[in-house]
């Protein structure tokens, strides 16, 4: 059962390492925020659609939760998909996934900052370890490229800080389907992505896109709004609600790995401490998956006032047929 838990993160994260190149061949031809706001509005729909079929209009109700998920959703889908996508023209795709890699440690941070519990000090080790890895993939061994990132490097961090605080709040609804928590927090992040969209091509800070633009981007479009903001999120989601937040930002460090392999079949040749950076954290990986997995067998007890992320019990595909 936790192998096809895991299953989920992998799935989503193998689709966002894919996404960096099409994005940033993207940016060509459309501004950032004006490209993130298309990606969702299209997203929010699909997302919309498939919610009111598999959970009726009951599901769009928000209830108490409402400022918890407009803000999960601004910051989560909004801060994170736009920074990215600003970030992506100061920088290379790689250097940009690079960052990303970070999140496990950031989000066992939130974690800590937000509930009190403090990261298991092996996980938290081996997430450093795997970070280690990526920074040699990435770097070919050498910090000095890093040092020239600047502004595209603070956007990043403001990212990843987001996109952590985004997957922490998804292990608290762990009384919605991951479909629910998905679709409404979309819905507030793309109002967000509109609203300044409208306001920046209002001011002349970005003009928004002729036809023929969006037409010539297209298919970048339809993966980043199917598999990239679709797909992925809700198998992402899904992966939260049933490993944990913690466990579940560890495949994250496989999103630079993913970029740089398609780096690679567009004809980039690795350095052998490309291979070793490589290897290095996808054993990181597994061993942290090993040893959450191995805990996972002796039940405890929580003591009074813990706080522990929940897990689904059921498959959400199955909450969504009743």
């Amino acid at each position: 059962m936790r192998s096809r838990a895991a299953s989920y993160p992998l799935l989503a994260v193998l689709s966002w390492g894919v996404m960096f190149p099409i994005l940033a061949s993207a940016l060509t031809r459309v501004d950032p925020l004006n490209l993130t706001t298309a990606r969702y509005l299209l997203a929010a729909v699909i997302l919309v659609g498939i919610l009111l079929l598999r959970e009726g209009a009951g599901a769009l109700r928000l209830g108490r939760r409402a400022v918890e998920v407009a803000v999960l959703g601004v910051v989560g889908f909004a801060g994170f998909n736009v920074l990215t996508n600003l970030a992506l023209e100061h920088a290379a795709p790689q250097q940009v996934a690079l960052f990303v890699a970070t999140t496990p440690v950031i989000t066992q941070l939130v974690r800590w900052a937000r509930d009190g519990v403090r990261p298991k000090p092996l996980l938290l080790a081996l997430s450093l370890v795997a970070l280690l890895g990526v920074g040699l993939v990435i770097t070919h061994g050498s910090l000095h490229g890093l040092g020239q990132f600047g502004l595209g490097g603070l956007m990043m961090v403001g990212a990843v800080l987001g996109w952590a605080i985004y997957t922490h709040g998804a292990s608290r609804f762990g009384d919605w389907s991951p479909l629910r928590y998905t679709t409404l927090t979309a819905l507030a992040g793309t109002a967000a992505m509109l609203a300044a969209s409208v306001l920046a091509d209002g001011i002349g800070w970005q003009h928004a896109p002729a036809a023929a633009d969006l037409v010539a981007v297209a298919p970048q479009l339809a993966y980043a709004v199917i598999l990239g903001a679709v797909v992925a999120v809700l198998a992402w989601n899904t992966g939260v609600q049933r490993l944990g937040a913690a466990n579940a930002a560890l495949f994250m460090n496989l999103v630079p790995v993913t970029t740089f392999a398609v780096q690679i079949a567009r004809g980039y040749r690795p350095a052998p401490v490309e291979v070793v950076g490589a290897a290095i954290t996808i054993a990181a990986l597994v061993a942290a998956n090993l040893v959450t997995r191995a805990r996972t067998r002796v039940p405890s007890v929580p003591g009074p006032g813990a706080v522990t992320d929940p897990v689904a019990v059921v498959d959400p595909a199955a909450v969504a047929a009743r």
